[in-house]
């Protein structure tokens, strides 16, 4: 059996795999362009990617591949009907950075609401010293108790932020999703657009979540609001968010 890793070089040196152990041929790859899928995994039985895209056209040029195992929870860089229907299994890793993302959340959150990278570049450029009785107020300093933390996606990572929020004293609303019955535990998904001071995403990003914060959800949240994504990009349209910062 042949394992062939596309994108080493997305995870630290630091980090070892126990190849030693494995009964397969490993074969490992800093990173792999797309012109270089059908190369660097021939006659590969497992194919192991973080970022690496393995698309229809790609995976149906790969007759031994079995397995493709995705060294993350994100699986929306494989084409997964392809993948069924060639017969060619796709794992992730459940319960990924579960302690790392949401802690990621608030270190944002802080930083956002007490504007310490713009005091912390004032302070750098002397402005605290020069400013008379030694203050500075050039920005707002909010607390985050008391103010209301949105969270859209709720599983294991939605879950953990909602906790650590809850720790700091804010008001979690866990969103349900979109149309679907309200269940205990849950607010309904426009209501909590429109309450958020803080917005968190933890979604994958699917056909269903694509674009899922557009032009309408943006115009629903208050114009001081703050919106997190630690999901993925294409969860939020670009496009839109733009056009609201303006």
């Amino acid at each position: 059996m042949k394992i062939a890793f596309l994108d080493r070089s997305t995870f630290s040196d630091s980090i070892a795999f126990p190849v030693a152990r494995l009964a397969a041929e490993w074969r490992e790859h800093a990173r792999t362009a797309p012109n270089e899928v059908l190369t660097h995994a021939a006659d590969a039985t497992v194919v192991v990617t973080n970022k690496a895209k393995l698309p229809a056209v790609l995976l149906e040029q790969l007759p031994k591949l079995k397995l493709v195992a995705v060294a993350a929870t994100g699986v929306d860089h494989v084409d997964l009907d392809a993948a069924s229907r060639l017969g060619i299994g796709v794992c992730n890793v459940r319960d990924y950075a579960m302690r790392s993302v949401p802690e990621h959340v608030l270190a944002v959150l802080l930083a956002l609401r007490r504007n310490l990278i713009a005091y912390a570049a004032a302070a750098r450029d002397g402005a605290w010293s020069r400013a008379e009785n030694f203050c500075l107020h050039n920005w707002p300093i909010e607390d985050l108790a008391g103010s209301t933390l949105g969270i859209i996606g709720g599983g294991a990572l939605g879950q953990s932020v909602a906790k650590l929020g809850a720790a700091f004293g804010m008001r979690v609303l866990l969103a349900e999703q979109r149309g679907a019955p309200l269940r205990p535990g849950r607010t309904a998904f426009e209501q909590v657009l429109s309450e958020a001071d803080v917005l968190s995403l933890h979604v994958p990003l699917t056909h269903a979540t694509r674009n899922l914060i557009g032009a309408a959800e943006l115009a629903r949240m208050q114009a001081s609001a703050i919106l997190i994504n630690s999901a993925r990009g294409g969860v939020v349209d670009e496009v839109a968010l733009v056009e609201a910062l303006r």
